[in-house]
């Protein structure tokens, strides 16, 4: 399973607090949960092949190993901690994903 997050900042969140807020506690401490396969995030920076701003300002990729691990991970304090600093930074939707496989 995966899960997908867009996101924007909110006003009087600057990207360098949010950045390095990111590297240095978001992605460390999700990636050490024992759910957790795998976590990207990345910064969107235009559209392709086309001109404006894109609709939300960053993507996290999440790969969930086992989502009942991932929820029971979530509930714990540090994680908690986590999600409402994240949530005090950004305005956020999270999609459910399935990977089409040939």
């Amino acid at each position: 399973m995966h899960l997908i997050a867009t996101f924007t900042l909110k006003p009087g969140t600057s990207v360098e607090a949010y950045e390095t807020w990111a590297r240095t506690v978001d992605l460390p401490t999700v990636r050490a949960l024992p759910s957790i396969a795998g976590f990207r995030v990345f910064r969107c920076t235009g559209l392709f092949g086309a001109e404006g701003s894109p609709p939300f300002g960053y993507v996290e990729l999440i790969e969930v190993s086992d989502m009942d691990r991932f929820l029971a991970d979530i509930a714990q304090p540090a994680m908690q901690e986590v999600a409402a600093a994240f949530g005090g930074m950004v305005d956020v939707t999270f999609l459910t994903a399935e990977e089409l496989v040939a």
